[in-house]
Formats: C-alpha cells, sequence, structure tokens
C-alpha cells in the first residue's frame, strides 16, 4: 500500500454514465468515492446482443451511499441495460461496495445472482473496504472454472481467495478480458485483513493471475490494467518486499506491536489508511508465524529463535 492519490477529475470518471470499453463490456460507475474506493465502485455489464450479466452492482441504501445516490446507481444500470434481458447478477465477493445492489437488482429484473458464496463475519480491527454484506445470497455459487454464458458471450470463474476467501475473478472467453473484483487493482494494492484474508492464499491467487494470459485486467476500482503480467509480477514483489521488511525490523531490534511496524514500514502514508496498512502487515506476521519464521508474545512479534 502507498500513498493514496488523489481522485481524479470527475469528468474523467462520469458517475451513472455507461462508457463502452469494448465490444462486449460496458462501464458503469456508482457515486461512492472515497479514501478506500478510489473514484467508486464499477458495475461491468457483459453483452452485446439479446442478454447480458452484470458484474458487481455495488452498494446500495447503507453507508455513505443510501437513498436517492443508491437508487440512482441501480436505474444508471438499467438504463445502461436497455432492452437487453439481465440473465446473471454476478458478484466478485461480498464487501458492502460491491454485492448490496444484487438485491434490488434482482427485484427489477428476476435474474439470479450468481458467482461468490455467502460470506458474513465480523473483523477485528480497522478496514480499508466496506464491511461484509450479510445479506448476500446467491442462487448459485460458481467453482473455479465453471462458467456461464449469454448471447455471444461467456465467463468463467476464476477463484482467487486471499483478499476475501470468498473471492472470484471472471473471464471472458471470447475477448481474453478479466474482471479482477479487488484482487488486483491498478490504483492502489489490495488490503488482506485477517481473519478472514489470508496472505498465503492471496500470493497463490497472484502468482495464477499472473500465469494466466489475459489480455487486459478490469478491477472494480480504479482504471484498467493493460499490462497484466508486468503489474502482477510488480504486485508479488511488492509483497515479497514487505515481508522482508518486516523481518529485517525483527532482526534489529523486535519484538514490534503492529503499530510500530507500520510507522516503520508505511513513512508518508495517509493516516486515513494507517489502520488498513496495519491489517496487511498482520497478514504478514501470521503467514511468517505459520512459516515458523516468527512469534507473538504479549501482543508483540519477535523472530521464531
Amino acid at each position: 500500500m502507498a500513498q493514496m492519490p488523489p481522485i481524479p477529475d470527475r469528468s474523467e470518471w462520469p458517475v451513472g454514465r455507461a462508457e463502452q470499453l469494448e465490444p462486449l463490456v460496458r462501464r458503469v460507475l456508482a457515486p461512492n468515492p472515497s479514501p478506500y474506493t478510489f473514484t467508486g465502485t464499477q458495475t461491468y455489464i457483459v453483452g452485446a446482443g439479446s442478454d447480458v450479466a452484470v458484474i458487481d452492482p455495488g452498494p446500495y441504501g447503507m453507508d455513505h451511499v443510501a437513498g436517492s445516490e443508491s437508487q440512482g446507481h441501480l436505474e444508471a444500470i438499467l438504463a445502461a441495460v436497455g432492452d437487453a434481458k439481465v440473465i446473471a447478477i454476478v458478484c466478485t465477493h461480498t464487501h458492502r461496495d460491491h454485492s448490496p445492489a444484487s438485491r434490488p437488482l434482482q427485484a427489477a429484473t428476476g435474474a439470479p445472482i450468481i458467482g461468490c458464496a455467502a460470506l458474513a463475519m465480523d473483523d477485528d480491527g480497522p478496514r480499508a473496504d466496506a464491511a461484509f454484506d450479510a445479506d448476500y445470497a446467491p442462487d448459485r455459487v460458481l467453482a473455479d472454472g465453471e462458467r456461464i454464458a449469454g448471447d455471444g458471450w461467456t465467463l468463467e470463474a476464476v477463484a482467487t481467495p486471499g483478499h476475501t476467501s470468498n473471492h472470484l475473478c471472471y473471464s471472458v472467453v471470447e475477448s481474453g478480458a478479466l474482471f479482477t473484483g479487488d484482487h488486483v487493482m491498478g490504483w492502489s494494492t489490495s488490503v488482506v485483513s485477517p481473519p478472514d484474508g489470508d496472505m498465503a492464499a492471496y500470493m497463490a491467487s497472484l502468482q495464477k493471475l499472473h500465469d494466466r494470459e489475459d489480455r487486459v485486467l478490469y478491477p472494480a476500482h480504479g482504471p484498467q490494467i493493460d499490462n497484466p503480467r508486468q503489474l502482477v509480477r510488480g504486485m508479488l514483489g511488492h509483497r515479497r518486499q514487505r515481508e522482508r521488511q518486516i523481518l529485517r525490523l525483527l532482526e534489529d531490534g523486535g519484538p514490534h506491536a503492529i503499530g510500530e511496524f507500520v510507522s516503520a514500514m508505511y513513512r508518508g502514508l495517509d493516516a486515513r489508511l494507517h489502520g488498513a496498512a496495519g491489517r496487511s502487515v498482520l497478514a504478514h506476521l501470521i503467514d511468517l508465524e505459520r512459516q515458523g519464521r516468527v512469534r507473538m508474545a504479549d501482543e508483540r512479534w519477535m523472530m521464531a529463535s
């Protein structure tokens, strides 16, 4: 996680207007910009024929996107769909900036909610993203490699646990595009927040994407990624660098509390993101503990030997 960039000029990121990204993909931006969502959650519409899928319909009626604003995003999605039939409402994971609008969209269209499994749990620390959507209820859960198809398009699920244990990406088989949710984003690294977030799983999922041959990545937040392997390789290197930093700090004078790691490792980071950085540090420490390289005593971390 680096210093948070400023939210770009809103004229370059129009809320509520369908943008054609490629023949099979349109994007509609939700009105929920924040230090944690960048310009907001991006809802994607897949298909150019008689039917479509809607990926990550976004927030609805909660937090800072409520009432007329969330209703407006739902209306913008329906306007972008036009005369086509929505045959699948697809979610990458169940944080509340991604899945709550699946229910009113289902009520409006009759489409099934398909994709990631339900997951609702309490977290024991500050997050850099929304909490879990406890009311998410899929009609069908997709396993890794399972597909859904419509008029001229096919989506294939790519299991990518780590940011959350239920996180899925989705590949457009016909075009080589991959919708990456919060797993890979162009504007920031993803937060891995225990107990559900798992650093070892996250690293394995990054390696999985690196080994693929996707043409372009469409994240839920921030710009599209036209150099997938280069970016993912950099993300893997960044996480390994953070792990080395943790071990070096412990070797040079630990033990340390989480806040001390954050102060030493994230100089210049926006103070609003310190809690989120601490969660990712904790995820690294838990992974290192499982490897037998570090241990914790009295809420402070030290080398295992």
